[in-house]
């Protein structure tokens, strides 16, 4: 079904901006592009700016949704948080890289890794 995918991981997104707002983070932007990549979500951790990636597998039979942000897909969402941080003047700010490994189909369990990996910059 063309676009079902990107219904999905709206849906998927969504669920996560939520989430991570009842756990108390202040959601800044969603779907930040640049010329790099995209980033799901931009959120407010405290004094922290958290970028975060929302990835959504219908099972673990390939190791799953937290496996599947590779080192080349690090490095396009550092590249673009980078560009994110120089375009709002915050190159200073205190800054980490989130993953919310979404995994199921009727039943949907979800993981929030917080500092799931350092910018490979």
């Amino acid at each position: 079904m063309p676009g079902s995918k990107r219904i999905t991981g709206d849906l998927h997104e969504r669920s996560a901006a939520d989430f991570l707002q009842r756990q108390g983070l202040t959601l800044l932007e969603s779907n930040h592009t640049s010329r790099h990549g995209e980033i799901d979500l931009i959120m407010q951790d405290q004094e922290v700016l958290v970028f975060v990636e929302v990835r959504y597998r219908r099972n673990n039979a390939f190791g799953g949704a937290a496996i599947s942000v590779t080192p080349a897909k690090q490095r396009k969402i550092a590249l673009t948080a980078l560009a994110y941080l120089q375009r709002n003047g915050k190159t200073n700010a205190p800054c980490r890289f989130d993953i919310i490994a979404v995994t199921g189909q009727q039943i949907v369990e979800s993981q929030w890794i917080k500092a799931a990996f350092d910018s490979p910059l």
